[in-house]
């Protein structure tokens, strides 16, 4: 790589310009004065914008012009940030020094590098007033639903079809798995594209720096420009409190694979979009008061119709590399987590119809359970729950009959549970609601019925 190509070399990163026209929204960047970084979002069969929504729609696809670049800026990681036709303002930019510093955590983790003090995002101090447009058209009542062909995003979709909510399944990407999911759910269907800049790929094949990026916070952004363009007042995530629990502590500081996936960031990205954005449009997520091992319990009673279907297997939806030949590996990380949180809720013969083994008889798999519990390992870099509610789930199984004789649950039972408190093992307080949420009103009666 030479000098001239290698982000790690650059000086800045800059944000270019961002655009939209007839359904498709280009965003560009690049490092220096090397060429741009042009990611493409496809909106199908994008309707014309109303007049009063266009200043909103600006303001989303500048929001998602700065969130979306994360996954640039990750390459060279520059001391300085350039933002072209002026920076952003300060509320939003205080937001993106954030999202940058804390979505960026596991990659910086990992890859040895210290991000703190290095992130400020140029702001000019004013704030701008697209919302004032939208007072003269109100967005419609309507939900987008985010799908992601897991267990979460269904139970939200089944508990606004209690509540009789006009909702449209909406996912991100060309996912089969995602779309068959998404079409079971009975709802109608929105699949925008998103296409990365091939050169990003060229990059990190020739070495540039690469990890994992806060993809929630990207989704999000992208999904407040679909509410705007194609009318929606609501989009309803399925983020759970777990979410907000960090991975590990690093250096006295937090390192949290779903950091965009937790409590902080949605209040303050929802917070942004109705100041700067619209004031009618409320981003949440349903489940933030709720424990993985509660919304499991919920999918128990509420998503039999998607057994056969949904997977949260993450390698069924990697951009790069294989796929798994059936729905679930048996091996990783997502595998292990939602095999043991739904064992507790399901009867065993249903659990290993939808797996096709059993992951808790085997003991070639130990070591992968061990680091959900935290024990001898921290909690793996992936989307699962708590350590503690994990322990939780094992003790219920050491106490049933048909699992406590299984590898795993009986060395957990023999050689595990003795070393912990037995209070901390309960069940109960997991599945209680906490109060910490954004839940509109009107949306209330969907979350109890979840919660139940």
């Amino acid at each position: 790589m030479n000098a001239f190509a290698d982000p790690r070399k650059a000086l800045a990163f800059r944000f270019v310009r961002c655009e939209y026209r007839d359904g498709v929204a280009d965003l560009a960047y690049a490092f220096d004065d090397g060429p741009e970084l042009v990611e493409r979002i496809r909106f199908p069969e994008a309707p014309p914008l109303p007049e009063p929504r266009k200043p909103a729609f600006d303001a989303a696809l500048r929001l998602l012009h700065g969130i979306a670049g994360i996954s640039y800026y990750k390459a060279g990681i520059p001391a300085r940030i350039e933002v072209e036709n002026g920076g952003f303002d300060e509320a939003t930019a205080s937001l993106l020094d954030g999202l940058y510093l804390h979505g960026l955590s596991e990659f910086a983790y990992r890859n040895g590098l210290d991000l703190r003090g290095r992130i400020a995002f140029p702001h000019s101090g004013t704030m701008p007033t697209p919302i004032l447009a939208l007072r003269e058209e109100r967005l419609p009542l309507r939900t987008l639903v985010p799908i992601g062909g897991g267990k979460d995003s269904l139970v939200v979709v089944e508990a606004l079809k209690a509540i009789a909510a006009d909702a449209t399944a909406v996912w991100i990407g060309n996912s089969p798995l995602i779309a068959a999911v998404a079409a079971r759910t009975g709802l109608a269907t929105l699949n925008i594209g998103r296409e990365l800049s091939p050169l990003l790929f060229e990059y990190n094949r020739q070495g540039a720096w690469n990890g994992h990026i806060p993809v929630t916070a990207i989704n999000s952004a992208i999904l407040v420009c679909a509410a705007i363009l194609y009318g929606f007042d609501a989009i309803a995530f399925a983020n759970e409190r777990s979410a907000s629990s960090a991975t590990l502590e690093y250096e006295g500081r937090e390192v949290n694979h779903q950091w965009s996936k937790g409590w902080a960031f949605e209040r303050a990205f929802a917070s942004l979009v109705r100041s700067h954005v619209a004031a009618d449009l409320d981003y949440f997520s349903l489940l933030r008061p709720l424990s993985e091992l509660a919304v499991t319990r919920a999918f128990a009673r509420l998503g039999s119709a998607y057994f056969d279907a949904f997977s949260s297997c993450n390698r069924n939806f990697r951009i790069l590399g294989p796929k798994p030949a059936d729905r679930w590996c048996g091996h990783c990380p997502k595998c292990h987590f939602v095999f043991l949180a739904l064992a507790p809720f399901l009867p065993k013969p249903r659990l290993l119809q939808i797996f096709g083994r059993n992951l808790l008889d085997d003991d070639a798999q130990a070591a992968g359970f061990d680091a959900l519990i935290e024990y001898r390992d921290h909690k793996p870099f992936e989307c699962v729950g708590e350590a503690a509610e994990a322990r939780a789930a094992f003790a219920v199984l050491a106490a049933r009959p048909e699992w406590r004789e299984d590898a795993l649950v009986a060395r957990f039972r023999e050689e595990i549970a003795p070393q912990l408190d037995a209070a901390s093992l309960r069940l109960e307080p997991w599945l209680s609601p906490s109060k910490n949420h954004g839940v509109p009103d009107r949306f209330v009666d969907a979350l109890e019925g979840i919660a139940r």
